[in-house]
């Protein structure tokens, strides 16, 4: 473009060597402190349910209270033996000395005095085929470790014929941190395994796909170094699928961001023959864009910090913190990479300075169109070829059919939303491989109540305790319910635990826990207790589970509105206009639903999901909006940057022809290292991992190369507004034989 040659840049000889240097240095010290933590992280990470909710919440409270009449933070595990067959007297003998054995196993909770045991058990079912006993594990310890402890001593003394399962909170914990253990190693394997097959069919070099992926993790090195540090000085509360939506996000990212200077830099080679040159050429192209898009990612992210749900506000900016490095990581350590390494980060295909490129025309391109439309597409698509020159061709001869048929498209799909089901599953649905602790609840639902060993706690005046207990007994769905007289086997002439004048009542439900009839025997507790007993507080497991669904939709309705103004306030600094934000944002928003209607539908009908987390609405909004809009930065600055010189019209076609190659890479890359997490086998995360990937390649392939191109090309000038159209087209004109700089990362 005119003028760039006066103000490429040729830094000295000492800095050419200096500056790659000491940045290559710098990236290579945080690699080598951020690569140790990757396999501590998971040590000052919590997947607590009940630490997620905020202090107010009604099962927090009750919570706090609970730990003073227990003195501890415990955990309780259901052991649970089952036989296909009556179990005869000799077999309950054997079964009982297990008692002893359980209260041995380091992490079991120590009895309180007078009590010997704090395990209550053996309890025999009705039908005399199952017994189980109640094991509390203190919170402190480790819980997989316990549990995997528990299982060992089981299968060494168990009677032969037996079926042994250990389940309720403390089985379904530990199953839910071993389905966790893929995301150190495996998970991040498979997310760089397939950004480098991806990179390699894309470009044909062997070389930059190397140096994309050391940028990519040199960025997620630093990235876990600060949230390990965040984490362990309780500035955060990090969970098993933050950690894994770190690291997806970082290779992401940094790999979108790497792309797009990439392009960039790979254009400016074709221009001239200096590779620092070329550097310059990039920066000027490539910053702004990059910064933008990253800036407009972590301000959606820090929009989370709103959340009432302490998972939801930890992952703000633990997000944030892998953009921004990944942002530096771009814009630094991947140019000192491209520049020590010149023409050969493309080998075998390395980019020449070439005077021109002519593309051939056919005389059917601007065949039955007006002088002014051939013009346009004659500055707009010189030197575009192949399948972005003609869908450049379809938006200049038809835009305003091309986006409305595109937005028919897309309200169909946005149809199936009202198919989603996020009101949140059971902890039993969580888990999609194979765990003894789910198969163990199955087992439990056969011969026991469905929630045995996760009461309903009610925590009551101590003088208004019977009426509260006779209501209780009297509601629909719970089995039992006693007034707490102490830990250890149940004694009936023990007296009740008064602390500050409070009693706790341990209720017993027919369903499991945490399901939705359970939350439905909480909700009614609510409503009927405080009648009673004004200050009466309902917790438990099955009320954390209803309180968090009830935050997270509230989050729902609360930080979707802060992020589209942050990012819409965003773009009009950006791009100088209050049209082309609002289009981009009613734009993503609508990608947004439409992903969101085929992924109920194939949840629902294809992979046969109970339901959805009641946060992967949220997530998938932030992802996807904060993700969508940088495709459209990246878009939409080039066409403001080509417009200004070309006109709108021609921009918009110049425009799309110059970045449609480099944002469908990367809208390719991003979806495959997102949809990596699907190896994890848990629901929240596989069903992240298909919305995410599906949202992005629909917002790379439908949104942003045909209804927003179409869209603006329609609009013309008037996309600007408030700018002034005159503003616009008046630069130099680019001749038909100007060079390409970038072919979509095919040549």
């Amino acid at each position: 473009m005119g003028g760039m040659k006066n103000t490429d840049w040729s830094p000295k000889r000492w800095l050419r060597i200096a500056l790659p240097a000491v940045l290559i240095i710098v990236w290579l010290m945080a690699a080598g402190l951020g690569g140790p933590t990757f396999g501590k992280i998971s040590d000052v990470s919590t997947n607590d349910q009940a630490s997620f909710l905020p202090a107010s919440a009604e099962s927090t409270v009750a919570r706090e209270w609970q730990l003073k009449f227990v003195d501890s933070n415990v955990i309780p595990a259901v052991v649970l033996l089952t036989s296909e067959e009556a179990l005869t007297q000799e077999q309950l003998g054997e079964i009982a000395g297990l008692s002893k054995k359980l209260g041995g196993v380091g992490g079991v909770q120590e009895p309180e005095a007078p009590a010997t045991t704090s395990i209550a058990g053996p309890i025999p079912s009705e039908d005399n085929k199952a017994v189980e006993f109640l094991v509390p594990i203190a919170a402190t310890g480790e819980i997989k470790e316990v549990v995997g402890e528990l299982r060992e001593t089981l299968a060494a003394s168990t009677p032969a014929g037996l079926s042994v399962y250990v389940t309720g909170p403390a089985g379904l914990t530990a199953d839910l941190v071993s389905a966790f253990g893929g995301i150190d190693g495996v998970l991040l394997l498979v997310a760089l395994v397939a950004v480098f097959i991806i990179l390699l069919i894309v470009y044909r070099s062997v070389v930059l796909p190397l140096l994309v992926l050391f940028t990519s993790v040199f960025a997620l090195c630093a990235s876990i170094l600060v949230v390990y540090y965040m984490a362990s000085w309780d500035w955060i509360k990090l969970s098993g699928q933050s950690q894994g939506i770190l690291s997806i996000l970082v290779i992401g990212a940094a790999t979108d961001y790497s792309l797009l200077f990439v392009a960039r830099f790979r254009e400016a080679l074709h221009q001239v023959d200096s590779k620092w040159a070329a550097l310059g050429r990039a920066y000027r192209g490539a910053w702004e864009p990059i910064v933008a898009s990253g800036s407009t990612v972590i301000l959606a992210m820090l929009c989370l910090l709103f959340s009432d749900l302490n998972s939801n506000r930890s992952l703000g900016p633990i997000a944030a913190i892998g953009i921004l490095f990944s942002l530096l990581a771009a814009l630094t350590c991947l140019p000192a990479l491209l520049v020590a390494f010149g023409r050969g980060s493309f080998w075998p295909f390395m980019p020449k300075v070439e005077s021109g490129r002519n593309h051939k025309h056919h005389a059917d391109d601007t065949a039955g169109m007006t002088e002014e439309t051939a013009a346009d597409i004659g500055r707009g698509l010189a030197g575009v070829g192949g399948i972005w020159r003609r869908i450049g061709l379809l938006i200049a001869r038809k835009p305003r059919m091309t986006w409305v048929v595109t937005l028919v498209i897309l309200l169909a799909a946005s149809s199936g939303i009202l198919q989603l089901q996020a009101n949140g599953v059971s902890q039993t649905e969580v888990i999609l491989g194979q765990s003894n602790a789910v198969d163990g609840q199955r087992a439990l639902a056969e011969h026991f109540d469905g929630g045995s060993g996760s009461p309903v706690l009610i925590v009551a005046d101590q003088a208004s305790q019977d009426q509260v207990l006779a209501a209780v007994e009297g509601t629909e769905g719970i089995t039992e319910a006693s007034v707490y007289k102490g830990g250890g086997r149940p004694d009936p002439a023990a007296e009740p635990v008064v602390k500050d004048g409070r009693v706790l009542i341990n209720a017993t439900l027919k369903d499991q826990a945490d399901s939705e009839s359970a939350e439905q025997v909480v909700v009614e507790l609510r409503n009927q207790l405080p009648a009673i007993d004004s200050s009466v507080l309902v917790g438990g497991v099955s009320a954390i589970a209803l309180d968090t669904n009830v935050t997270a939709q509230s989050d729902l309705f609360k930080i979707v509105p802060l992020v589209l103004l942050v990012i819409f306030l965003v773009l009009i600094v950006l791009l100088r206009s209050i049209v082309a934000p609002l289009l981009l944002i009613v734009t993503v928003v609508l990608s947004y639903v439409a992903t969101m209607g085929v992924s109920a539908l194939v949840f629902n009908h294809v992979f046969g999901f109970p339901g959805a987390d009641a946060t992967v609405p949220l997530f998938g909004f932030v992802f996807l909006v904060a993700l969508g809009v940088d495709y459209n930065i990246f878009l939409m600055t080039r066409v403001r940057e080509e417009s200004l010189l070309l006109g709108t019209h021609a921009g918009v076609l110049r425009g799309l022809g110059k970045t449609g190659g480099v944002i469908t890479s990367a809208g390719v890359v991003l979806a495959a290292t997102f949809a990596a997490l699907g190896i994890i086998p848990l629901l929240f995360l596989a069903q992240l991992a298909f919305i995410v990937a599906f949202g992005v390649l629909l917002d790379t392939v439908i949104v942003r190369t045909l209804l927003v191109p179409a869209l603006s090309y329609d609009l013309g000038d008037r996309v600007w507004w408030p700018a002034k159209s005159t503003k616009f087209g008046q630069g130099s004109s680019v001749p038909a034989t100007a060079p390409e700089p970038f072919e979509s990362a095919q040549r």
